[in-house]
């Protein structure tokens, strides 16, 4: 693997993150928000991810050993509401978006769980960075080294 694709694996998986972060920021403004423009309580946003130009699918890659893989990066594969959570049902008939029966539907985002998620995406920016600055200083080294 050369340099350039290092620090162009590592260049996604921070692109990824960052995406990642703005979409769980989207979450946790939205908590209570009961009405969207269609008419509907907001459901909770979940980002996926998938290896960028793959061709070789994962299971040959793992089962032989003399494959020689490099990687080609992370790129976001698409994001889907969270439609297996149920949204929160809580009773308010004061509120303006109370049913009939004077329930209110919350959206289903657990602060908690992005919270968590926010961290684990936070730190998995940090190693991507932290990798990428590595790749940086191997780079710089052996400029130093053929400069001698």
């Amino acid at each position: 693997m050369n340099i350039f694709s290092a620090f162009n694996i590592n260049s996604s998986g921070l692109t990824a993150q960052r995406y990642r972060m703005d979409i769980i920021s989207e979450n946790i403004a939205n908590a209570n928000t009961t009405r969207t423009a269609d008419g509907t309580p907001y459901r909770r946003k979940v980002v996926t991810f998938a290896e960028k130009n793959s061709h070789t699918p994962f299971s040959r890659v793992l089962n032989s050993a003399t494959d020689r893989y490099s990687g080609n990066g992370v790129k976001v594969d698409g994001v889907y509401e969270d439609n297996k959570t149920d949204l929160t049902m809580v009773y308010d008939p004061s509120h303006p978006d109370a049913d009939e029966s004077g329930y209110v539907t919350y959206p289903n985002v657990n602060i908690i769980t992005e919270m968590t998620n926010m961290i684990d995406a936070s730190r998995a920016y940090e190693a991507n960075s932290t990798a990428f600055n590595a790749s940086k200083a191997i780079a710089m080294k052996g400029l130093e080294i053929g400069k001698a």
